[in-house]
């Protein structure tokens, strides 16, 4: 991190030098200019938290947060020459922050493929933090799938030990080289073997007594241990380690959208939000007629829903069902071979005709809008669930709730109603594990042409 930290701030001076040169020649930066940049992007890549592995495990993550670094450098820079009296020309501003943007992630890709490229040659090298995993179960294959999609450079898985021989061929079969080294009790052996830096803990939660006398033995080693709990994955999503009255403890009902993520969330919910329902007031507004027209009956309706953290809210649609249809669902509920309960069908009698087109292309789901805006969803998240199926959830599946509940999601992009929500809650585990700007970005985007499709809905 010390040498990404160094070139970092080496670039970004290079940046401030670089782009007179596209804009405006006789711009000249001072000494005096180039230490306020120097300062500016310290901080930012400092608050971000650029730095920390952890955050940035994924390319597109690393890529968001330098990014987002870069433009809070450069109104840092902004500030701080207005109230110096300080003169830098608009155009290099501008350009300088881009530069540094791009040439900092550029050579972050170029790490990534270059130790992808070493890994897959099997090259070992000094410098180079190789990883143990105790435990080739569900666990620790999990764990190194992860950790080899990441391919954070300067990492290295090197195998497994386990005492269960049988499950070599399936670590083998899911991972490639990756196997079972040995037994677990030949750790001190292995270690000094395979150059293990870092050792980590991926037994069941039955096993807690022998994890603590695997930390007691491991103490004794020059090595890095880390504990992979699986309890907090049956539940959790992100757990914290803290203090409270001077005793060590664990956070478990943390935010899965850490505080500077919801604050950029919440923004663009607000910003598109207020901008989607200026645009479709006239849309809505011939929506509600047609929907008075056809029986005279309620135009909106308000449906109990289950949001972020299992609170219950009330969600506004378009009234697409025809009166007194609530009391009918048992009615249509079916199910299927294996004692699921599909509760949405794509001839159910109580869709109204008027409810039908609106369902097909989604616009019964326009007034979501005033619940973006309230702040009781966002426009993108897991699709808020009905309350009694969520009583059938299992532990796992509560992990949904994890986040703020959305109009669409990654469900909604990839099935729709040709997949029932709570029968494929990985889409939603999948959005949460991998939530970035970005991807909402990318979600709305293919929104729309779902929507214009009309697939998978009624």
């Amino acid at each position: 991190m010390a040498i990404l930290f160094l070139l970092d701030g080496l670039l970004y001076q290079a940046a401030l030098w670089i782009a007179p040169l596209w804009t405006d020649r006789g711009a000249v930066a001072t000494p005096g200019l180039h230490l306020q940049l120097g300062l500016c992007w310290l901080l930012a890549f400092l608050v971000l938290d650029v730095y920390n592995p952890s955050k940035g495990i994924r390319w597109s993550q690393e890529g968001q947060r330098v990014f987002m670094a870069s433009i809070l450098a450069g109104l840092l820079l902004a500030g701080l020459l207005y109230l110096s009296g300080g003169i830098l020309p608009r155009g290099v501003f501008i350009v300088q922050i881009g530069i540094a943007a791009v040439l900092i992630w550029g050579y972050r890709i170029v790490l990534r493929l270059w130790h992808r490229w070493r890994r897959l040659r099997q090259e070992r090298t000094h410098g180079v933090n190789r990883v143990l995993i105790l435990g080739a179960g569900d666990i620790g294959v999990n764990f190194a799938r992860e950790f080899i999609k990441a391919s954070w450079p300067g990492l290295e898985l090197a195998g497994f030990l386990d005492d269960d021989p049988a499950l070599d061929a399936a670590a083998s079969e899911s991972l490639q080289d990756c196997e079972i080294l040995g037994t677990i009790n030949s750790v001190t052996d292995i270690v000094t073997e395979q150059r293990i830096r870092s050792i980590v803990i991926a037994l069941p939660r039955w096993e807690y007594s022998r994890i603590a006398q695997l930390i007691s033995e491991l103490s004794e080693l020059s090595v890095n241990v880390h504990v992979v709990p699986d309890y907090f994955d049956t539940a959790f999503f992100n757990f914290t380690v803290d203090t409270l009255g001077g005793i060590p403890v664990i956070g478990l009902r943390e935010p899965a959208i850490d505080g500077f993520q919801r604050v950029v969330k919440r923004v663009v919910d607000l910003l598109l939000g207020s901008i989607a329902v200026l645009a479709g007031l006239p849309l809505l507004a011939a929506l509600a007629a047609a929907i008075w027209l056809e029986d005279r009956g309620p135009i909106f309706y308000w449906a109990d829903r289950v949001g972020e953290n299992r609170e219950p809210f009330r969600m506004l649609k378009l009234r697409s069902m025809r009166m007194g249809a609530d009391a009918l669902q048992g009615e249509v509920n079916e199910t299927d071979a294996a004692g699921n309960v599909i509760h949405k069908q794509p001839d159910d009698p109580r869709v109204t005709r008027v409810g039908r087109f609106i369902r097909r292309y989604s616009l019964d789901e326009l007034p979501n809008l005033w619940n973006v805006l309230k702040g009781e969803m966002s426009l993108v998240g897991p699709r808020p669930e009905l309350p009694w199926l969520v009583e059938k959830y299992e532990p796992w599946q509560l992990k949904r709730f994890a986040v703020p509940q959305g109009m669409t999601g990654w469900w909604q992009v990839t099935g729709r109603s040709d997949k029932p929500m709570h029968l494929h809650t990985e889409d939603d585990i999948y959005y949460i594990q991998n939530h970035s700007l970005w991807l909402d970005l990318q979600i709305m985007w293919r929104t729309i042409a779902v929507v214009v499709r009309g697939r998978g809905a009624y």
